[in-house]
């Protein structure tokens, strides 16, 4: 789930300071916002050489996605896509009419990961423009088996879970009215797709970027680094201002996708500089990539030795661990997500040794702390 910035400072603008190109950078919570105001859906903005910033609305509670263009040989490259829907179709239609030249195309499709606001429209412009898509295998053999939850009924094992975090029956009758909704968004996936691996290299128009996964908010996220350019398109594993979604699903109800997290959060200090443009699928371009990485990584420290505090006071169900870890009220809207969330830092206080789960003859689930 994402959250509001965690850090009070997060909330005071320091004053602009102005670069020598005229731009305004607005520094917040100790990270700087080089890029100016966004482009308007359909138009494009430059934020580095030869690659360019794209909006698009969303239909969720999160409203907006940045999708990216990099300058390929023979047209351009896309990163991420937006999810399936046709105001994206015509966006899309919109911004590639605008940088495509004559004898220019779409030269390939990049997904960082398998959520359907980075891959919904991946099928449609992949088979629009003839290109190969280029994803992590994880990611594409998730999103294809979630795809074909479609028109399935709920599974005995999802109910399970879910009454297990202690939904009502009310919370499970709409799990069962919408399950299968994932595919809705996302159009067709091409039937071939090449694979990401961490630490490749890719050549993208004459230069080398490198392919650097992480995994806790999706299977196996990929992110792009260019060296020369000190430009990181960071997906939605580092978001500026709200902290990514890291949850259990019914599918693997004993993950510990947090730990996972947490431990790619690291790995991106020791593999990327802390003064590269990062590029973040919500909000905007920043610079700070270290202590933003260092936030994260604090925050999830501290949700986890609070909610060991609300466990130690007496024996818990997922839900009853919600306002130990969220800053907001939890509607219907969000309980799904938030659900898995609490299960995935309960996951990863058992697999510290600091928290101990039984199931009573409910089928509920009871935590407290070893």
């Amino acid at each position: 789930m994402t959250a509001p910035a965690e850090t009070a400072a997060a909330n005071s603008a320091a004053p602009a300071a102005d670069s020598m190109d005229g731009t305004s950078h607005e520094t917040i919570g100790g990270l700087t916002y080089p890029c100016g105001e966004p482009p308007a859906p359909g138009t494009v903005k430059e934020v580095a050489d030869g690659v360019l910033w794209v909006r698009m609305p969303l239909p969720f509670a999160l409203q907006w996605i940045n999708l990216w263009l990099i300058r390929d040989d023979g047209g351009w490259a896309i990163v991420d896509t937006g999810v399936a829907t046709e105001e994206s179709r015509v966006h899309w239609r919109s911004v590639l009419s605008t940088v495509l030249g004559p004898d220019e195309r779409v030269t390939r499709v990049f997904v960082t990961h398998m959520h359907p606001d980075h891959i919904g429209l991946a099928g449609w412009l992949t088979r629009k423009y003839a290109a190969r898509l280029w994803i992590t295998r994880l990611e594409y053999i998730t999103c294809r088996m979630l795809v074909a939850d479609t028109g399935r009924e709920a599974p005995p094992e999802g109910i399970d879970f879910f009454r297990a975090a202690g939904w009502d029956e009310d919370a499970l009758d709409t799990y069962r009215v919408r399950f299968g909704g994932f595919g809705k968004a996302v159009s067709r996936l091409p039937d071939a797709y090449r694979r990401l691996v961490d630490g490749e290299r890719i050549e993208i128009g004459g230069r080398a970027w490198e392919v650097v996964t992480g995994c806790g908010h999706s299977p196996d996220h990929a992110c792009l680094w260019q060296p020369e350019l000190k430009v990181f398109i960071s997906g939605d594993q580092v978001l500026p201002r709200i902290s990514s979604n890291v949850s259990v699903f019914p599918t693997e109800p004993d993950g510990d996708p947090l730990d996972d997290w947490i431990a790619s959060c690291r790995k991106l200090v020791e593999r990327v500089p802390g003064d590269v443009l990062v590029l973040p699928a919500h909000n905007e371009p920043f610079v700070g990539l270290h202590r933003r990485l260092a936030d994260l990584d604090a925050n999830h420290e501290r949700a986890l030795s609070r909610l060991q505090g609300h466990l130690a006071r007496e024996p818990r169900r997922a839900v009853d661990c919600f306002t130990s870890l969220f800053k907001r009220p939890i509607g219907p809207d969000l309980l799904n997500m938030a659900t898995g969330e609490a299960v995935a830092h309960l996951n990863c206080l058992r697999g510290r040794g600091l928290a101990v789960a039984s199931t009573d003859a409910d089928g509920v689930q009871w935590w407290r702390a070893a």
